[in-house]
């Protein structure tokens, strides 16, 4: 306390105020002199530490992270490329395609039954349209009467031939029977033809022998003109029965044509597949090859419209995945079944005729044909639908 007097009352003087302002006493001095010692070693220590250990030695394990990560950053940026960016050719200028066809009838009549609906799935066999069948039932009870006639007929010509062949016997008799009583009289007429010119006979028995001989010559005759007629009469029947065994022909041809039209009164499906576009119904009155409906068959795939410049690496069997712009979320795959062998244009109802007029190259399009491994069963699929393939070509 009383040196804390006098030192205030010692820097109230004049002396003690300049010795305060100016010159430093010896404790400011020390106390530069110590920070200029701190100084200098803290130079050295700076020093020291660069010519030190560096950050890898000092912190191994974050260095060896680092490396890590970098590897890993490189192989999947690697694995992107190779994955998606490289080895695919993709287009949107590619849809769903399919063989789909008219439904139409084969025979005209009246619809009597359409056992089917809009957009409905049917399977192979099933019936699509009923026409009226009764025409058709009288169509097919005629050519059987038909049949029935001719066989009918074949079975008289038959029987007139077998009786025929009878007479024809009967008369091949009367000309051996005849032949045989002409060499008889041929035997008498000579015997007594031999008497008379040695004087032994009579010209009352030559002349009853010689004409005796002349009728059996003219008996001969007639029975082989009996004969011939008999066997000419076989030769009719036999024609006559090749006629109706052609009429029984045509008759179980007209027969089968009637069976035929009559199962066309039912229209059924050749595979399985949607109806769409229905047009026929039931009441109806239709003509033959009018068509009742589209059917789309089951089999569907995608034709995808490449340019010319990416075709170069597409091969058939390579696998491509689909998808479809109206349901996204689906992922389908597939695989490449074919490359259509030139370009949409010349293939076209107006193909181009780049030998006329002014020329502009303009990049092709080449259809490729890519099979759908399945389809999805829970949603409607059908011709049209723009779907957005990639093909692996690697």
């Amino acid at each position: 306390m009383l040196e804390t007097r006098e030192s205030r009352s010692a820097q109230s003087t004049p002396e003690g105020l300049a010795h305060a302002r100016g010159a430093p006493g010896p404790t400011e001095a020390e106390a530069r002199g110590e920070r200029g010692t701190a100084n200098t070693d803290a130079g050295k220590g700076a020093s020291s530490r660069g010519h030190g250990p560096g950050i890898v030695r000092r912190h191994p394990l974050g260095a060896a992270l680092v490396a890590l990560g970098l590897l890993a950053l490189a192989a999947g940026a690697y694995a992107y490329w190779l994955l998606a960016l490289h080895p695919f050719e993709t287009t949107d200028d590619a849809f769903v395609d399919a063989r789909q066809f008219p439904i139409a009838a084969k025979v005209s009549g009246y619809v009597v039954d359409v056992p089917v609906t809009d957009n409905q799935h049917v399977a192979a066999g099933a019936t699509l349209f009923q026409i009226d069948r009764r025409d058709y039932d009288v169509a097919q009870d005629q050519a059987r009467a038909q049949i029935a006639s001719a066989q009918a007929s074949i079975d008289d010509f038959a029987a007139q031939i077998q009786g025929q062949q009878a007479q024809v016997a009967a008369a091949e008799a009367q000309v051996a029977q005849t032949e045989a009583s002409l060499k008889f009289a041929q035997e008498e007429a000579a015997r007594y033809r031999d008497l008379a010119d040695r004087g032994a006979g009579t010209v009352q028995q030559e002349q009853s022998t010689t004409s005796t001989l002349a009728q059996q010559q003219a008996s001969l005759k007639s029975a082989r003109a009996n004969l011939d007629v008999a066997k000419t009469r076989v030769a009719a029947l036999e024609a006559q029965k090749a006629g109706a065994s052609a009429s029984l022909a045509q008759a179980r041809a007209q027969a089968a044509q009637a069976a035929l039209n009559l199962g066309y009164t039912t229209v059924t499906a050749a595979q399985p597949g949607r109806i769409v576009q229905l047009s026929g119904a039931k009441g109806a009155f239709v003509q033959a090859g009018q068509a009742l409906a589209t059917f789309v068959p089951d089999d569907i795939w995608v034709t995808a419209n490449y340019k010319e410049t990416q075709i170069d690496r597409i091969r058939p069997g390579q696998r491509a995945e689909i998808a479809i712009d109206a349901y996204p979320d689906r992922k389908i795959t597939g695989h490449v079944a074919s490359v259509q062998p030139g370009s949409g244009t010349a293939f076209s109802l107006l193909p181009a005729q780049n030998a006329t007029g002014n020329y502009v190259k303009v990049v092709q399009r080449i259809p490729v044909k890519i099979v759908v491994d399945g389809w999805p069963t829970d949603v409607s699929i059908g011709p049209g639908m723009s779907v957005v393939p990639k093909i692996h070509v690697q």
